[in-house]
């Protein structure tokens, strides 16, 4: 018996045939419980009779007629709960099979309510609760045979669901590992990027400023230009120009003779030749013979 044959597992549709007695005309008004009761269980055989016929509409309506009755009634809980889950609504099956579970005093009726409980657990994929659920089951009836194979086969749907949620964990942090490596590798490269851009930007500086100090060698600013100029041009005054006069050139440094001086220094070898001269002239009067007449 494997679980695609027996996706959903038989039940047994069990209904008490209950037989329609006559109110006594006598009958006590005061005893309404006991007519609740059997009016409880009429209709739950006639939403059993409607089910037969795939009235469930009708079916679902007697039943609920039946329990608003009668709470004590747990056939109509169950049995409607069956009926949910036929047609696949599992969340008003598994309302229904509860209520008749705990309503339940015997333990027949307890295990069929908690084995379709574990039931609608399996088809909803909540393996943990369909296995406390058939446990609670086979409790009530150790023997059943289904219920234990259903037990197993929770738990081992159960172990693979935990081994695949494991392994989804593990491929989740894997995944995070990757994107945090991945984030601190991009953040490595662009803090490297940056710095790179920094080392550039710092070169290219230093290429301007050495393009700039050369530029100043070649070329002096505005400022400096009109400053120079100044200079050159006083420095200019200052030089004597080429074909001037002695007089008129620039004024001796100081381990050189003055204008002065030389002047001075001029006239004095002027007199002293003079002298020298007269001297030379004396002498040269002195040794000739003088001519008291004259000489015609």
């Amino acid at each position: 018996m494997t679980m695609c044959n027996k996706k959903v597992l038989s039940l047994i549709l069990f209904s008490f045939s209950i037989l329609s007695l006559a109110q006594q005309g006598g009958e006590d008004a005061s005893d309404t419980s006991p007519r609740k009761e059997r009016q409880s269980r009429n209709l739950t055989y006639e939403a059993n009779q409607d089910l037969v016929q795939n009235d469930f509409i009708q079916a679902e309506g007697n039943y609920r007629k039946a329990i608003a009755k009668n709470n004590e009634n747990v056939t109509a809980p169950y049995n409607l709960g069956r009926a949910y889950y036929n047609r696949e609504s599992y969340a008003e099956a598994f309302s229904r099979f509860k209520e008749a579970g705990e309503q339940a005093d015997e333990k027949p009726t307890k295990h069929k309510a908690y084995h379709n409980m574990g039931n609608v657990f399996m088809n909803n994929k909540e393996y943990q609760k369909a296995v406390e659920a058939y446990k609670e089951a086979l409790r009530n009836n150790p023997n059943d045979e289904e219920t234990r194979y259903n037990l197993a086969l929770a738990k081992e749907m159960l172990k693979k669901q935990q081994n695949d949620q494991k392994n989804d964990q593990n491929q989740d942090d894997k995944k995070n590992d990757q994107d945090k490596d991945n984030k601190e590798k991009n953040q490595d490269q662009n803090k490297e990027g940056d710095q790179n851009k920094d080392q550039e930007g710092d070169q290219k500086d230093d290429q301007n400023q050495d393009k700039g100090d050369e530029g100043d060698k070649g070329q002096e600013k505005p400022e400096e230009n009109k400053k120079g100029e100044g200079e050159e041009k006083q420095e200019q005054k200052k030089q004597p120009n080429q074909g001037e006069e002695p007089e008129k050139q620039q004024r001796p440094r100081p381990n050189q003779l003055s204008k002065q001086q030389i002047q001075n220094l001029l006239e004095a070898m002027q007199n002293e030749e003079k002298k020298v001269q007269e001297k030379i002239d004396a002498q040269k009067v002195k040794g000739k013979k003088i001519k008291n007449e004259k000489d015609w």
